[in-house]
């Protein structure tokens, strides 16, 4: 398996998104936006349709050689309209996010059908197609996983005090503004990076469920955080191994295994706290004398 070129592209990309999208999940959960990733992801197949059919009126070769780029921008631009559109006010998140969710759909069915495609030429976006990644991918792909890391770790103290409370970070003088919007382009980017993997329909999957998995023994926001990039990378592994041996869906088996996960922790985590309890205060000595 770790022969073949095409399994080697595709072990990269698995493991490089299971390194970003759970660092970007951290925040969403953190934010209580765990379904903007299914927004964005919608939004994104309008640019996957606008790139071929920008690509059909050029007469480039092959004809999907501008969906990745498409999908980039389309996602970039659709997150910062729902957070400004948020931020105002002037619609409910929720509201917005089905704004996102239908109208990202007709879209990107009316514009592939425009470009002279089909359907089922939505269907490698939708649910993934692994075996599709290129050289170029895989560089977009590397790229853009460096810049997801870079800004969701470096800049964790930050963005961490705007998702937890956005007016204590108002106070404390942080730009409020242009860290909310730097959560949802990078959502965006991480959104695109993923669509080859899981495909656009399950992206949000991959972002949510190694968090909430690391959430359920994590003590803390940064080992949440490294944890669930831990998680992730390994169901996204596991996941594309099991589909060499087996004619199985990449992003659809990959998402299975991390429900599976979060599972077996679920019912396993009563049973190890009956055995050994959670001690609230661990610093202080369990034999102390309170005097009168």
């Amino acid at each position: 398996m770790l022969g073949d070129p095409l399994m080697q592209r595709a072990l990269l990309a698995a493991l490089l998104v299971g390194l970003a999208a759970p660092v970007i999940g951290t925040y969403l959960v953190q934010r209580r936006l765990s379904l903007l990733g299914d927004g964005i992801g919608h939004v994104a197949l309008t640019g996957v349709a606008l790139g071929w059919l920008v690509s059909n009126v050029m007469d480039l070769a092959p004809r999907d050689v501008l969906a990745v780029p498409g999908a980039v921008i389309a996602a970039v631009i659709g997150a910062v309209v729902i957070e400004l559109v948020r931020e105002r006010g002037r619609t409910s998140g929720d509201v917005a996010l089905a704004l996102l969710f239908y109208g990202g759909i007709a879209g990107g069915v009316l514009l592939i059908s425009l470009a002279g495609g089909t359907n089922a030429n939505l269907m490698a976006y939708l649910f993934g197609s692994i075996s599709t990644v290129s050289s170029a991918d895989l560089w977009l792909t590397v790229v853009l996983t460096a810049l997801i890391l870079g800004v969701g770790i470096g800049l964790r103290t930050a963005l961490f005090a705007v998702c937890h409370d956005e007016e204590f970070a108002r106070a404390a003088g942080l730009p409020v503004r242009v860290l909310n919007i730097t959560i949802a382009v990078i959502a965006a980017l991480t959104v695109t990076v993923s669509m080859r993997v899981v495909g656009l329909l399950l992206v949000s999957a991959l972002m949510i469920v190694p968090v909430a998995v690391a959430q359920l023994v994590a003590s803390s926001f940064r080992q949440t955080m490294y944890l669930a990039m831990g998680i992730g990378v390994t169901v996204c592994v596991t996941g594309l191994s099991i589909t060499y041996w087996n004619d199985l869906s990449p992003g659809a088996t990959i998402v299975v295994l991390a429900i599976g996960v979060y599972t077996v922790v679920a019912l396993a985590r009563p049973l190890v706290q009956r055995v050994r309890p959670h001690d609230p205060h661990p610093q202080v000595p369990d034999d102390v004398t309170v005097g009168a």
